[in-house]
């Protein structure tokens, strides 16, 4: 996917739970879950407004994007 979500880190940066931040802006921890690990096909603005003003952060500071010719990590073949 283009699109990564770096909610972790930012939960890691501020020591927060995700249990804590789900019931806080209202999702299930499971839906917390499934977003900080990028198995979502989408995100309602409503959420992310919520996320970021949580975290006291811009919706940058949870997504970037990846462009097709950005180097991935990925472990040298053998």
């Amino acid at each position: 996917m283009a699109i990564v979500i770096t909610l972790d880190v930012m939960l890691t940066q501020r020591k927060i739970k995700s249990k804590d931040l789900a019931q806080a802006i209202g999702i299930t921890p499971h839906n917390l879950s499934l977003l900080k690990l990028g198995k979502v096909k989408s995100l309602r603005l409503d959420t992310l407004d919520a996320l970021c003003r949580q975290l006291d952060c811009q919706p940058g500071d949870l997504l970037s994007h990846l462009r097709e010719t950005d180097p991935v990590d990925e472990e040298p073949s053998v």
